[in-house]
């Protein structure tokens, strides 16, 4: 253990119900983000898998159950021709970096999208003060990326760290009447052209749920590395259509 990562505080969530899977428990371990050496430590905890949520980062540690699955996209390898009709359809957007500073007319969009995309989560009862807690607790080296239309619109927004090791997708959101634009995928395809700008190597997507339909997406980011036991592995199709991380080899 590097001591960077040996000096973090680790901690675990008291048991709650699992957001994503119905009847099953939801449990997290947590790493203190603070003190000089936390970009040193936000990579290194990003490799072996955590997020980011305001100061801490975190992953699963749910009892009996291994059904997230961190992922990232690897730069090099990604083929952005396959995304032709996405990125014609979206030529008229221009992406705006801001500092990680809430602005009304950002929680405008996000009140939007989260009453048309998620109306039953937690998020949806988000108020400005969390929306700005959201954006602004935390941040090390981060920026809400804004997508704007050709008449200056906000249809987009994705809050994006930089890490020594690629850029961390934190979280993104999108005007729900925009659906034909595939805003999601777009602001995903944005990272990776940005990653190439940047020279970093790889963008993190998050946590995969093979049962959760709202996370499919992801896997549509081919190809696409997954973290296993064995360390990060190309997530490959078995023949039936299911995705799953290819052996060590």
């Amino acid at each position: 253990m590097t001591a960077a990562s040996s000096a973090a505080r680790f901690f675990y969530s008291a048991p709650a119900p699992c957001p994503y899977l119905p009847g099953r428990v939801e449990r997290r371990i947590f790493a203190d983000l603070s003190g000089p050496r936390a970009p040193q430590g936000y990579d290194l905890l990003s490799e072996a898998g955590f997020r980011r949520s305001l100061g801490f980062a975190y992953r699963p540690a749910c009892p009996g159950c291994n059904a997230c699955i961190a992922v990232r996209i690897p730069v090099a390898e990604f083929d952005e021709r396959k995304w032709r009709r996405v990125q014609r359809v979206n030529d008229d957007l221009t992406a705006r970096r801001r500092p990680a500073l809430a602005t009304a007319e950002q929680y405008a969009l996000f009140e939007r999208y989260q009453r048309g995309r998620h109306a039953e989560g937690e998020m949806a009862r988000m108020d400005f003060a969390d929306f700005r807690t959201m954006v602004e607790v935390g941040a090390l080296d981060c920026q809400l990326v804004e997508f704007r239309d050709a008449h200056d619109t906000l249809i987009g927004g994705c809050l994006v760290d930089r890490l020594g090791i690629g850029l961390s997708a934190v979280y993104s959101f999108y005007d729900p009447a925009e659906a034909h634009r595939s805003l999601g995928s777009h602001m995903i395809l944005w990272l990776v052209a940005e990653c190439r700008r940047l020279g970093l190597p790889h963008v993190y997507l998050g946590y995969w749920i093979s049962e959760c339909r709202k996370m499919a997406y992801k896997t549509r980011f081919r190809p696409i590395e997954a973290l296993t036991r064995d360390g990060w592995r190309r997530l490959d199709d078995d023949g039936t259509g299911e995705l799953r991380p290819a052996s060590a080899g």
